[in-house]
């Protein structure tokens, strides 16, 4: 095929039909892949695309438009565009729809009707730390990029007075781009590879958490939590502590969740990170707290907030409460993390300890046959209540003699 440089005077000049009686093609020696198409049997040429397409390197070809229809600018401004997207990989003959980060993301969500609130909310993450990108269609987030964004997420979180760890958001923005990408490459096969694969070695480590409440320091929190001028926050806290309960599983209990007559706490699955249901026997001073609670009324919610949600759903205040009274800076997790270190010193055994973290008993032979049942937790439960009581400097609290909260 005979190959010019494409002016609009040498289209102009080009014989159609062609005098051999075959289709001949003029391809341009600027633009590669792009070139006019003559017929042999009618006075029309078209503008038109052509390379190999990965991975399998077929030929495809693809018309651009009328040379009477279009201007040669505009066939190689369209061709340009083209010929990139055959480069990813893209057939423009598939009339398939390119989709974008935000799409990908709805389409994700509606699709796994599973995931909890929580997790839905985590994954939302990302319309602000990847904002720029959520319009963008996916062929279009490069390697690149990501490496870019993945340090410029860690270098600006964590300076603008939040308190959530830079590298942490990095790593967990580009974990969700990650799964998104993979989810909408099992739907659309011409995306290029995961651009995430870039960070293979350069993710942020992220040391595993150890912050709690140290034992010596106990007694000086528990009488800062129980000086707080808000009752729910102190209430909340306190059943934090007293049964390491996660901070979203407890500030979304229900009344319907308590059971004062068994001395019960029953959690339905769909409201836990585990996914299992948990029934955690109350100790003396959990009950007693919630005895008190409900003495008040029932708001629906045991922690009610003046929020959207209904109930509890920010402790920043009265952590920072604490935190100026006493020294001690901690996160409403830091709690979960203080009642294990505390359980774990009490003489209860690791298959009771995981039950009531509501953790996976796990996979060994011995986890096949052991079956904790919650009757089986009650003892537990309340020797790590008398434990954190004797830590706390808490005088022992009959159940059968309830005291006023404030």
């Amino acid at each position: 095929m005979p190959k010019v440089k494409l002016t609009e005077r040498v289209v102009a000049r080009l014989p159609a039909p062609t005098p051999s009686g075959k289709q001949v093609v003029h391809w341009d020696t600027e633009l590669p892949g792009f070139g006019v198409l003559c017929s042999p049997s009618k006075a029309s040429k078209n503008y038109i695309v052509q390379r190999d397409l990965p991975p399998d390197e077929r030929t495809c070809r693809v018309t651009v438009g009328a040379v009477a229809e279009l201007s040669l600018e505009k066939a190689k401004q369209l061709a340009a565009e083209l010929l990139l997207e055959m480069r990813r990989g893209i057939d423009p003959k598939r009339k398939v729809v390119i989709p974008t980060l935000q799409s990908t993301l709805e389409a994700y969500l509606l699709t796994r009707k599973d995931l909890r609130p929580v997790s839905v909310r985590m994954y939302r993450q990302i319309e602000r730390t990847l904002k720029p990108w959520m319009n963008l269609p996916l062929h279009q987030i490069t390697p690149e990029m990501v490496e870019a964004r993945h340090h410029e997420i860690a270098a600006i979180i964590g300076k603008d007075g939040t308190r959530y760890s830079g590298t942490s958001t990095a790593n967990y923005a580009m974990v969700t781009l990650r799964v998104l990408w993979n989810f909408a490459a099992e739907r659309t096969p011409d995306l290029p590879p995961n651009p995430v694969r870039r960070l293979k070695r350069g993710w942020y480590p992220e040391p595993r958490r150890t912050r709690s409440v140290k034992m010596e320091e106990l007694p000086k929190f528990y009488a800062a939590v129980m000086a707080l001028p808000n009752p729910i926050a102190r209430d909340y806290l306190l059943l934090l502590l007293f049964t390491g309960l996660r901070k979203t599983e407890a500030a979304t209990l229900r009344w319907e969740d308590i059971d004062l007559t068994e001395r019960m706490i029953r959690l339905p699955a769909i409201r836990t990170k585990s996914g299992r249901k948990l029934d955690l026997p109350m100790s003396d001073v959990v009950r007693d707290m919630l005895v008190a609670r409900r003495a008040l009324g029932n708001a629906g919610f045991v922690f009610p907030g003046r929020g959207a949600s209904g109930h509890l759903s920010d402790t920043v205040l009265p952590l920072n409460t604490i935190a100026k009274a006493t020294g001690i800076t901690i996160s409403a997790h830091d709690l979960r993390r203080t009642f294990a270190t505390v359980a774990a010193g009490s003489d209860i055994s690791v298959y009771a300890l995981k039950a009531m973290m509501n953790h996976a008993l796990g996979n060994d032979v011995t986890a096949g046959y052991v079956q904790m049942s919650a009757e089986n937790l009650r003892l537990p439960v309340q020797r790590v209540a008398d434990r954190l009581k004797a830590l706390c400097g808490i005088a022992p609290i009959s159940g059968k003699n309830v005291r006023k909260l404030r």
